[in-house]
C-alpha cells in the first residue's frame, strides 16, 4: 500500500485547524451562550452542503507582540459562497470565539475580497455581524479597514442586494457598514448595535446604562428604526434572510423570481366591499387589506414596530414579487409624520433598485401638523417621499381606499408622480382638506351665525364631502383611471402588473440626483 503524500496530511491539518476557531474552550464559551459559532451560522443559512470556503489561511499581520504568540487561521472571519434556494449568494461570518470577532487589517480584506466577487458576479452578499468593532492592537490599519468596508457597501448600494446579520455586538464606526445595506435582522436580546457603547458613555458622563436599553433590537426597532426586522433566534433570523431573498433578484438587471402558488388570481374576498366604515372618522385595519390582496401567505413586513403608522413589506400577486406601500388608518389615523416618510422612502428607492413593481394603499389625511414636526423638517423628510415615487421607474399601481387629502394625496404614488395605473374605491376621498377642515374655512361666519352651529357644520361638510370629496369627481378630470369595488382590487392589481411588466421608462442621463437628506 502506497503511503499517502505527507504533504496532503499536512493540509488536512491546516484545515482542521482552521475550523476550530478560537478553540474548543472559546467554542463551549459561545455555545453556553446560546449562540451559534461562525461556522454553525453559515450552514444553517445556506443550503446544505454547499459552502465553499474563501481564505482560510489568512492570518493577522500585526507586529504588536501581544498577538504575535497567538496566530489564529481565519483571522476571526469565515468567508465563502454558497448557495440559497439554489441561487449563489456570498458571505461573511464573524467568529466571535477569535479575538471577539474584531476587525483586523486582514479581517477587512477577506471580507472587501467576498463583496467584489458578489458585485463582479452579480450576487447578493450577506454578513454574518458578532464583532466587539476594531482591534484596538491594530490601530489605524483597523480603521482604515472599516473605510474599506464602507466605501464598497456604498458603491455596491443599488447593484446586488446587501444583507447584515446581527448576531452580536456591532460597536463603534462597525456600526455603519449595516446601516448601509438593505436589511438589518436583529436576535431579540442577543445582538446590540451602538456607536457608543455602555463603557465609553460611563467613562464620558458617569451615566450607566444597560446595552439592552442603548442598542438592542427593541430600541431598533422600535424607536430608532435602524433594524428592519427582529427575530427571537439565530435559527430564525437566518430563516428570514432566505425569505427576504425570494423576493428580489440577484441583481439590479434581473427580474424578482416568479414562485407559483395555489392561490386563484381572481380571487375576490367580499368582506373588502364593507371593511371601510360608513363613518370617516372611524378607523379599519389596512393590513387586512393587504391580506386579502396579496398571495395568502406572501406579506413579509419589514419594520413593523417603527412608524406604525405606515406600513411596508414585500410580498407576491399572482405570484409575482411586489413592494407595499400603505398607511394604517387604524394608527394615529394613517396621519403621514417624519417617521413615516423616512420609512416608506427607503423601501421605494430598494424596491425601485431591484426592479419589484410597486402596489400602494392610500387612506391618508395628510402629514401630521405642528411644531415638533415643522422644526424637525416634516418639509424635507417629506420630499424625500415625492422624490422616490416620483425617480422610481418600475411598474406602480395605486389603490386610493378612503383619504387621500392635500399633500399626502400627492406623495403617496399619485397619478402625475408617473404611477402607472390609479384605482379608486367608491370609499376614496381626493381633496386639497377633509370636509371639516374645508367648511370650517370656506363657510366660517355661516357657521358661527347659525342658530345650531353643529348642526350647520354637519350638513356643510355632507354637501362638500358629496360634491367634492368623491371619487367621481377626480374620475372625470382623468386622476383616477377607474373606481372598482374592493373586492375586485386583486385581480384589478393583477391584471395592471402583467401589462406593466415590459415597461420602460429610461431616466435622463445624469450622475445622480440630489435627494433632499
Amino acid at each position: 500500500m502506497t503511503e499517502e503524500d505527507p504533504r496532503i496530511l499536512e493540509l488536512r491539518a491546516m484545515r482542521a485547524k482552521s475550523r476550530e476557531g478560537g478553540g474548543t474552550d472559546r467554542i463551549a464559551k459561545q455555545h453556553a451562550k446560546g449562540k451559534f459559532t461562525a461556522r454553525e451560522r453559515i450552514e444553517t443559512l445556506l443550503d446544505p452542503g454547499t459552502f465553499n470556503e474563501l481564505e482560510p489561511f489568512i492570518t493577522s499581520h500585526t507586529d504588536d507582540l501581544s498577538l504575535a504568540t497567538e496566530k489564529f487561521l481565519g483571522d476571526g472571519v469565515v468567508t465563502g459562497y454558497g448557495l440559497i434556494d439554489g441561487r449563489i449568494v456570498y458571505v461573511y461570518a464573524q467568529d466571535f470565539t477569535i479575538f471577539g470577532g474584531t476587525l483586523s487589517d486582514m479581517q477587512s480584506h477577506k471580507i472587501c475580497r467576498v463583496m467584489d466577487l458578489a458585485l463582479r458576479n452579480g450576487a447578493p452578499c450577506i454578513g454574518l455581524l458578532d464583532s466587539g468593532g476594531a482591534r484596538i492592537q491594530e490601530g489605524v490599519k483597523a480603521l482604515g479597514g472599516y473605510a474599506e468596508i464602507f466605501r464598497r457597501n456604498a458603491q455596491y448600494s443599488g447593484v446586488i442586494p446587501q444583507i447584515s446579520v446581527m448576531l452580536g455586538p456591532c460597536a463603534g464606526g462597525a456600526a455603519y457598514s449595516p446601516a448601509l445595506q438593505d436589511l438589518i435582522i436583529m436576535v431579540e436580546k442577543q445582538s446590540f448595535m451602538f456607536l457608543t457603547g455602555p463603557d465609553v458613555i460611563r467613562a464620558v458622563t458617569g451615566e450607566v446604562i444597560d446595552a439592552e436599553a442603548l442598542g438592542g433590537s427593541a430600541i431598533h426597532m422600535a424607536i430608532s428604526g435602524v433594524a428592519h426586522l427582529a427575530e427571537k433566534s439565530e435559527a430564525d433570523a437566518l430563516q428570514k434572510v432566505r425569505a427576504f431573498l425570494s423576493y428580489l433578484p440577484s441583481n439590479n438587471v434581473e427580474n424578482p423570481p416568479f414562485l407559483a402558488g395555489n392561490d386563484n388570481p381572481s380571487r375576490m374576498d367580499e368582506h373588502l366591499n364593507s371593511i371601510v366604515p360608513i363613518d370617516p372618522s372611524l378607523p379599519y385595519v389596512m393590513h387586512q387589506v393587504i391580506e386579502s390582496v396579496v398571495d395568502k401567505g406572501s406579506f413579509l413586513e419589514i419594520q413593523p414596530a417603527w412608524a406604525r403608522n405606515a406600513i411596508i413589506g414585500l410580498g407576491r400577486i399572482g405570484g409575482h414579487a411586489v413592494g407595499i406601500v400603505a398607511q394604517e388608518p387604524a394608527v394615529m389615523a394613517g396621519v403621514i409624520d417624519i417617521d413615516a416618510s423616512d420609512k416608506m422612502t427607503r423601501f421605494v428607492r430598494m424596491c425601485d433598485c431591484f426592479n419589484v413593481p410597486l402596489v400602494t394603499f392610500v387612506d391618508s389625511p395628510g402629514f401630521l401638523p405642528g411644531i415638533a414636526q415643522e422644526h424637525g423638517g416634516i418639509i424635507r423628510h417629506g420630499a424625500k417621499l415625492l422624490y422616490a415615487y416620483s425617480e422610481a421607474t418600475v411598474p406602480k399601481v395605486c389603490v386610493i381606499t378612503r383619504k387621500a387629502y392635500g399633500g399626502a394625496y400627492v406623495v403617496m404614488s399619485s397619478k402625475y408622480l408617473g404611477t402607472d395605473v390609479t384605482y379608486a374605491w367608491p370609499s376614496a376621498e381626493i381633496a386639497v382638506l377633509g370636509a371639516e377642515g374645508a367648511v370650517n374655512i370656506l363657510y366660517k361666519k355661516q357657521i358661527e351665525s347659525a342658530d345650531d352651529p353643529i348642526a350647520e357644520r354637519k350638513k356643510l361638510a355632507d354637501e362638500y364631502r358629496h360634491k367634492f370629496n368623491n371619487p367621481y369627481t377626480a374620475a372625470s378630470t382623468g386622476y383616477v383611471d377607474d373606481i372598482i369595488e374592493p373586492r375586485e382590487t386583486r385581480a384589478k392589481v393583477i391584471a395592471a402588473l402583467s401589462a406593466l411588466r415590459d415597461k420602460y421608462a429610461p431616466a435622463p442621463p445624469r450622475k445622480h440626483g440630489n435627494i433632499p437628506v
